[in-house]
Order: C-alpha cells, then sequence, then structure tokens
C-alpha cells in the first residue's frame, strides 16, 4: 500500500533547539493567565543531561516544560501528525518524530544522540492525552530506556489542565492556579543501583494523578455553562442499564437516552443525579467500571466489533490520503483494516498481544467525527467508524485489556514450561 509514496525521515538525526527565548516568551504568554505554580523537588545540582518525563493532560503541558526547562535545550518527543505542513518548524525547535505506540529502535538512538550532545530529551509516555485526567498506560520498557541512557531521571506532572481544557471538550474553563511538579527521581548514581523493576515501579508511583480529585480538593470550580458536553465520548455506558453508546450531553447534563436517567455535572467537576442513586459521582471511578465490563468480555472471548471506516493515511508530513471506506474490526485478535486503494487490496493487522495501547481521537479536526489511530513502522491510518452505534474510549480499554490478558497467559505458559523442566 502506498509504496510510490516516501516515509517520513525517522533516521534523520534531531537538531539543537533553536528559538528558545521565542519559545519561553510564548509559553510564558501561556501560563499567566493560569497562574501556574512550579514546584522543585531533589533538583538541586541536577545538570542537563538528563531524561524529563511529563504526564500529558493538554496542550498546556509543553508550555509547562519549556518554563521548567529554562535555559536549557531539549528535543521533545512528538506524534507524526504534529509535523503536518510545519515540519520544518518542529525539526527547528528540536522535535523527534514518533508513531504512537511502536516498537521503534530508531528513536532510543535518538534519545541517545541527544543526552550524548549534553541535551535533554523529553518524553510524554502516556502518548496521549489522559480520557479523565488519571494516568493512562506506561509502556514497560520505560526502566529500560532509563537505564541505557544512564543519565537522571526526572518527572514533570502537571494538575489541572484536564479540567481546564478536557480532551473530550477543549473550551478553556480559565482554571487557576495550575500546578506542576518537578521532581528528580533517579540521580545517574542511583539509577546505576536501581533495576528496571525499581525505576518503573518509582515512575509509576509519581505518574499517579487524577485532575478532577485535584480539583476538589483545591476547591476550584469551572461555571463553563457547557462543561458536561463531550463527556458522553469518554462515559459511553449508562451504569443503571449497563447500556452502551446512548449516553448524550447537553450543558452541564448528561442523559442516557436509553432508560432517561440524567446527571448534572456540577462546578467542582463532580455528578449528581437528578433523581435516585448516584452511582458514581467521581468521573474517573465511572470510566474505570467502563473498563472493568471490558475486561469482563475480553475474559470471556466474547469482545468484538466490525463495521464499515473512512480510512485517511499519513505516510509522512505532507499531509493525509484518502484510502476511502474499508472494512475495520476489533476483536480477540487484534486491530484488522480490510480495503483497497487504487484498485489494489490491502490488509493490515495489529496483534493484540502487540499493542499495549492505542491512540483515539474525538472529533478529530472537526471532519469526520471520533477515530482510531493505528500505526505500523511505516504508516498511520486513521480509521473513522462509520454507520454504527460505537465508541472509541472502549476500543482503547479493550486495546489495553487485551494486551494485559494476553500478557497473563504468556506469563503462565512461561511458568508452566518452567515447572515441567524443573519436574524433567
Amino acid at each position: 500500500m502506498l509504496e510510490d509514496v516516501k516515509r517520513f525521515d525517522m533516521q534523520r538525526p534531531p537538531m539543537r533547539q533553536h528559538l528558545l527565548p521565542l519559545a519561553w516568551l510564548l509559553a510564558a504568554g501561556t501560563l499567566i493567565p493560569h497562574k501556574n505554580k512550579l514546584t522543585k523537588v531533589n533538583m538541586e545540582g541536577i545538570q542537563p543531561p538528563y531524561l524529563l518525563l511529563c504526564n500529558h493532560n493538554a496542550f498546556m503541558d509543553f508550555s509547562v516544560a519549556t518554563r521548567a526547562l529554562f535555559p536549557h535545550r531539549a528535543n521533545y518527543v512528538v506524534a507524526i501528525d504534529g509535523f503536518i505542513r510545519r515540519e520544518w518548524l518542529l525539526r527547528l525547535i528540536g522535535c523527534i518524530c514518533k508513531r504512537k505506540f511502536t516498537r521503534d529502535i530508531t528513536l532510543i538512538r535518538q534519545l541517545k544522540r541527544v543526552v550524548d550532545r549534553g541535551d535533554i530529551p523529553v518524553l510524554y509516555p502516556e502518548a496521549r492525552y489522559s480520557l479523565c485526567g488519571t494516568t493512562a498506560v506506561l509502556p514497560e520498557s520505560l526502566g529500560k530506556l532509563c537505564k541505557l541512557l544512564k543519565v537522571p531521571v526526572v518527572t514533570l506532572i502537571c494538575h489541572g489542565h484536564h479540567v481546564n481544557a478536557p480532551f473530550w471538550n477543549l473550551a478553556q474553563r480559565k482554571v487557576k492556579p495550575t500546578e506542576a511538579e518537578m521532581t528528580c527521581l533517579f540521580t545517574r548514581e542511583q539509577l546505576e543501583k536501581a533495576t528496571v523493576a525499581e525505576v518503573n515501579a518509582a515512575i509509576e508511583a509519581a505518574f499517579r494523578y487524577d485532575d478532577f480529585a485535584w480539583q476538589k480538593q483545591k476547591g476550584i470550580r469551572t461555571p463553563y455553562a457547557k462543561r458536561a458536553e463531550g463527556l458522553e465520548k469518554v462515559l459511553y455506558q449508562c451504569p443503571h442499564c449497563r447500556t452502551e453508546f446512548r449516553m448524550r450531553t447537553e450543558g452541564t447534563r448528561l442523559f442516557c437516552d436509553s432508560c432517561g436517567r440524567v446527571w448534572q455535572m456540577t462546578e467542582l467537576g463532580e455528578l449528581q443525579a437528578e433523581e435516585g442513586e448516584t452511582i458514581f459521582a467521581h468521573i474517573p471511578d465511572w470510566y474505570e467500571w467502563e473498563r472493568a465490563n471490558v475486561r469482563a468480555e475480553v475474559a470471556a472471548g466474547t469482545y468484538g466489533f466490525s463495521c464499515q471506516a473512512r480510512v485517511d493515511a499519513l505516510p509522512n508530513a505532507k499531509g493525509y490520503i484518502d484510502l476511502g471506506m474499508a472494512s475495520f474490526t476489533h476483536d480477540m485478535t487484534g486491530f484488522t483494516v480490510e480495503g483497497a486503494y487504487k484498485g489494489e487490496s490491502y490488509r493490515v493487522h495489529i496483534p493484540a498481544a502487540s499493542q499495549y495501547s492505542v491512540h483515539i481521537e474525538y472529533e478529530y479536526l472537526g471532519k469526520f467525527g471520533d477515530c482510531v489511530d493505528l500505526n505500523t513502522d511505516r504508516d498511520t491510518l486513521y480509521c473513522y467508524p462509520k454507520d454504527c452505534l460505537f465508541a472509541v474510549t472502549k476500543m482503547a480499554l479493550a486495546t489495553e485489556e487485551l494486551y494485559q490478558h494476553y500478557e497473563r497467559l504468556r506469563k503462565a505458559s512461561l511458568g508452566e514450561s518452567d515447572r515441567r523442566e524443573a519436574l524433567a
């Protein structure tokens, strides 16, 4: 597929960051209205190079990182769609291109180049905006990467960015003050002594955050009149009648069109049932309940979804290529896209056991609705389901639960193999 189209040059070494004073001024202009508070922990004496790991809730995350790192140079890992029609600019400011949720040896080489010349590689290891202001899945390879780079490991965790402009409704709520903590988890010497498991455990602990809990704790109100709109993208299943894909929102209210239940989203980011019991007042609790339901489907072997979808390809930074309609399936085996382009058939299959998470978009670019973007080493496919009831959030949850399901089976099989060898 698209064999005659030139792919993005992932091998090209990243440039050192230019326009640093301008970047800092732009970041300051973004953060001043939100009265952002930055706290540094264990950062005394920590100088570049070091690895910076940031959580990801909104575009404002980049502004906080720019402020936190100034005056030092950094190279940010950015998804390929960020480079569209502005590759020259992103390369100039030191960005490194990545296709999400792929195993990428080239990226490791690029990060090593950055630290070898004394600069700071910046990773957003969740690899997508948080869907409800809580931690997304982190790759198991993080600890190995840290050990390989052999530089201090620093985290930057922001609070308030999700409740200010949630992924499901990007309108600004003018939240202030927002907060961030920049913490050195491991010095070079501490990292050398730590195991990969210990590094992963420390990173996972640092990345435990909950923006809605933070909002309630701080007593920050968001009086925005349409604050609930878009929330049905995340909360796609009714906890009363358990019907999927029949939720909708209007203004500050969330509705189930199947059983008629209605919830109000308060200015403190909580949900209140207008009648009867409020099963989930905390939005992340509802989201995790949906995850548990998906996990049960996966365990029973019954998870599956299939439809027709519009497919756009992004082989390089020049822009999207319309591949037309295709068959789109997500089931116990993984994702499969089958279609034809310019008279030639194609099939893309991503096994469930190889993909620990997936990137999704809500109302992507305001064009064709919600989509799932699937990545191989050479291509990125944006798949927009059509003429069916669906939730890309459920597909994201299922991707994560399928991966864990097959990991458990793999580890159980290895354990059984070791037991048999011991008995032999």
